[in-house]
């Protein structure tokens, strides 16, 4: 397998989860190496659109063999996808799918500086053209901010360990590499699950602070179902329990929104209304996925329908019986699921952010 070659996961289960209608609006908002946007562009008809993004320039160079007039590739980070829409008239879609975390190919290209597998460059930037390095943050970070960093995005319980001997070291030579990093955080984690390298919630603690990774997502979720029409869907791939409970917690409470306490006079319309239902369970790898790709195997799909007429959510507690939640079930062909939308025009590569 090459260093570039990125293999999509859960890629059936994703897009089957989008629910594809032939002359729909889709955004796959984690290009990647496009092995999901090519899966939507079989499923779309001559009508359907696809917009993706990526903050990656190395992703957008890769998708610059994608020649299909209804693909149009943006340069940005998934949390501008509103104004990414924007810019191109799109008032609504049809689905949105985000595939969250590092790809493949940063993980394998050693000057990205992502993996402990390799002595690189500190960078772990997914977007290489700006932002602070994760040797520039190390170097003027205090202790505290560092450990915070390694306990709350690492889960690590060496934390305080691991963040006073980095301080300590970077007072003598610096820390710019990535055997650097991987060799002093061995040197202090003693213990570690079977098969996991020492540096491992370290180097994962570092490159979700650089890219703001879990701030990316929390303010990417309500987004993406603001901009969804009636009866569109969320897909999102998660790969650690920090990004899946944002997730979780999101859906939940969109699909079950806090209600006033027992006894409080309210009336049903007063009460505060789903905008999405859940699609389903949680869905993992097979045994087979992971066996091909082991990188897959903490991998987890949710998805959220939304809400509107012709869509049932769920009651909310007090709420009639058999009453939807916009008062009568409506029925609701794709031109009254979607605002009126300027076309988007041929494929293109967008620049630095829109």
């Amino acid at each position: 397998m090459s260093v570039d070659t990125h293999v999509s996961v859960l890629l059936a289960e994703a897009v089957a989860a989008l629910a594809i209608q032939p002359a729909g609006i889709y955004v796959d908002a984690t290009f990647g190496r496009g092995g999901h946007s090519r899966a939507i562009l079989d499923s779309l008809g001559a009508a359907g659109r696809l917009i993706a993004l990526d903050r990656d320039p190395a992703a957008i160079a890769a998708g610059s063999s994608f020649t299909d007039p209804r693909f149009t590739l943006v340069h940005a980070p998934f949390s501008e996808f509103d104004a990414v829409l924007d810019k191109l008239g799109v008032a609504q879609v049809d689905g949105v799918l985000l595939d969250i975390g590092v790809s493949s190919p940063q993980l394998n290209t050693p000057e990205r500086g992502m993996s402990f597998r390799f002595d690189a460059p500190l960078d772990m930037r997914m977007d290489t053209t700006q932002g602070e390095t994760a040797a520039e943050f190390l170097a003027r970070a205090s202790q505290s901010e560092i450990e915070r960093v390694i306990r709350d995005y690492g889960e690590e319980r060496f934390a305080h360990a691991i963040a006073k001997a980095l301080v300590a070291a970077r007072g003598e030579h610096g820390i710019s590499r990535t055997g650097q990093l991987a060799t002093l955080v061995a040197q202090v984690v003693r213990t570690r699950e079977p098969g996991q390298h020492p540096a491992t919630r370290s180097f994962q603690a570092l490159r979700i602070h650089v890219n703001r990774e879990l701030e990316e997502l929390s303010l990417t979720l309500p987004r993406a179902v603001e901009r969804l029409a009636p009866g569109g869907r969320l897909a999102v791939i998660s790969f650690h329990s920090l990004e899946d409970r944002i997730v979780k917690r999101f859906m939940r409470d969109a699909a079950h929104p806090p209600q006033p306490p027992k006894g409080v006079p309210v009336r049903a319309v007063d009460l505060p209304q789903p905008i999405v239902k859940l699609v389903g369970k949680a869905k993992f790898p097979s045994a087979a996925e992971i066996a091909a790709n082991p990188r897959c195997r903490s991998a987890v799909l949710r998805v959220a329908q939304k809400v509107g007429p012709g869509v049932d959510g769920p009651r909310p507690e007090g709420s009639p019986l058999g009453e939807s939640q916009d008062g009568a079930r409506q029925k609701s062909g794709a031109a009254q699921r979607r605002t009126a939308v300027t076309p988007v025009g041929g494929r293109g590569v967008g620049g630095g952010g829109v």
